[in-house]
């Protein structure tokens, strides 16, 4: 129940969608952050592209503070 519970605190809704952040991806997979962002660039057949997505540098401080943890 405490991994379960562990995923559910890192997601975050953003205008309206349910994500997770690529730091909080890495955390559970224990890697660091530019790994797992390599990793997707040299897999990225693999994900849907609808469900990958980055926010330009100036948007982020703003779009993570304004947003709410789901629980």
């Amino acid at each position: 129940m405490q991994i379960i519970k562990s995923i559910q605190n890192r997601i975050y809704e953003i205008r309206g969608e349910r994500v997770m952040l690529d730091f909080d991806l890495a955390e559970l997979y224990e890697v660091a952050t530019k790994v797992l962002n390599q990793a997707v660039k040299r897999n990225i057949k693999r994900f849907l592209m609808t469900l990958c997505f980055g926010l330009p540098l100036r948007v982020v401080p703003g779009t993570v503070a304004d947003c709410s943890r789901k629980t």
